[in-house]
């Protein structure tokens, strides 16, 4: 019996380097996968750039979009753009995804109050973002109260949806245990609730923050005086499209790299609360 266990101590050992190699294969093929797209749009823009099958005037050089991104990047207006727009998110999403996981935790629990609330909830929920801009622009102007609440609207409807689908999905047994136990009501909700309902909470800032970025992006174009939105309006007034590439190119990378690392931890947190479970 030691000596089988011993073979299959040795088998495990050398399974290790082959499993953490084909990992690595997996990893490096999806890189290329994913890379294949961007390279070829590249090369199509450069072929159509620099052959003159578009004018340079609507679609500079990718050297020059980069010379420009170089510049922006040396006298600090695009970094200051992107702190702006980035401060104006996190305030955004502080207000909004709070309110939206209360009133979604509210509507979740009591079936009394999403029989008087979520009707009204969801029709207003129904309007996008954007579609409350004229009348906000009238109520508030164009001051910085007007993008802290678009983009509060916009982390609050998705954050408000899907914490009231968690709350109704808490297990039984898990309130049942709190019943027996006599917990107080702050520790069943720290100690129970919260946990059970964290994949849906990764969920709601997930989408949440997708959401403020689209939103954010939107409402600096047409109602900002700065901002990376307000930076490619710029651009485009002065009829630099170098600069409206460079507002898109980040714009496009920053919201990859946040929902790529949302996802992430969305993913761990449901592996981590399946195996808790």
């Amino acid at each position: 019996m030691a000596t089988i266990g011993a073979e299959e101590d040795i088998r495990v050992v050398r399974s290790a380097p082959d499993l953490h190699l084909a990992r690595l294969k997996s990893f490096f093929v999806s890189a290329v996968l994913i890379c294949i797209m961007p390279a070829v749009l590249l090369a199509f823009w450069w072929a159509a750039s620099t052959k003159g099958w578009v004018s340079a005037q609507v679609l500079p050089q990718p050297d020059w979009v980069l010379q420009t991104f170089l510049d922006l990047c040396a006298n600090g207006d695009i970094l200051a753009a992107a702190a702006v727009s980035f401060r104006r998110i996190a305030e955004g999403f502080l207000i909004g995804a709070s309110l939206g996981f209360l009133f979604g935790l509210l509507i979740g629990k009591s079936k009394t109050a999403d029989s008087y609330l979520g009707p009204t909830f969801r029709a207003l929920a129904a309007v996008p973002s954007l579609g409350w801009l004229p009348i906000l622009i009238l109520l508030l102007g164009i001051e910085e109260s007007l993008k802290i609440v678009i983009l509060a609207k916009a982390c609050f409807v998705p954050m408000a949806i899907i914490a009231a689908e968690g709350a109704r999905n808490v297990p039984k047994g898990l309130t049942e245990v709190a019943d027996v136990l006599r917990l107080r009501a702050s520790t069943r909700f720290f100690k129970l609730t919260i946990p059970a309902m964290a994949p849906f909470i990764a969920s709601g800032v997930r989408l949440s923050l997708s959401q403020a970025f689209v939103s954010l992006i939107v409402v600096e174009m047409l109602a900002g005086t700065d901002g990376l939105g307000y930076m490619m309006v710029w651009g485009r007034t002065l009829f630099q499209l170098d600069i409206v590439i460079v507002g898109m190119t980040v714009v496009g990378v920053v919201g990859f790299a946040l929902d790529f690392v949302l996802k992430r931890a969305e993913l761990l947190i449901r592996r981590g609360s399946g195996a808790n479970g």
